[in-house]
């Protein structure tokens, strides 16, 4: 018997905004797949880019950075700076051959709980078109 995938999604969210939305969408008891485990940021612009890859090479599937709408930032410009950040390890990933379509960077407001469900909906699906992430500690001991 073989047991479908199931994609391990490690979510960075900004305790402001995506956080927020999150909770949002858990209190509206909106649906969506359990897959995710978060961890809350103050804001976006705080995620060290290796944390992620860290993630992906420790055996996540995927994973999800959440921020404020550009604009609405509640550090002034803490989602630009993640939105470098990120720019920059994707195209890092990608020349490593390392599939940089597996990190997401997502805006959603502490208002849109649907949106959140709805990305992790997306992700999943997604994840679970493309596979067990390849990158995963195949060499680990």
């Amino acid at each position: 018997m073989s047991e479908e995938f199931e994609p391990k999604i490690v979510g960075f969210l900004c305790n402001w905004c995506s956080y927020a939305g999150a909770d949002l969408a858990g209190t509206s008891r909106m649906q969506y797949p359990p897959n995710l485990r978060i961890i809350r940021l103050m804001c976006s612009g705080g995620l060290d880019p290796l944390y992620v890859y860290r993630a992906l090479i420790g055996g996540c599937d995927g994973v999800l950075i959440g921020g404020c709408h550009p604009g609405d930032c509640h550090y002034t410009n803490g989602n630009y700076k993640a939105r470098r950040r990120i720019a920059v390890l994707k195209t890092i990933l990608r020349e490593l051959g390392l599939g940089e379509d597996r990190v997401w960077l997502r805006w959603i407001s502490a208002s849109e709980g649907g949106r959140f469900a709805e990305t992790i909906r997306d992700m999943v699906a997604d994840l679970k078109e493309k596979g067990p992430n390849p990158l995963a500690l195949s060499w680990a001991i």
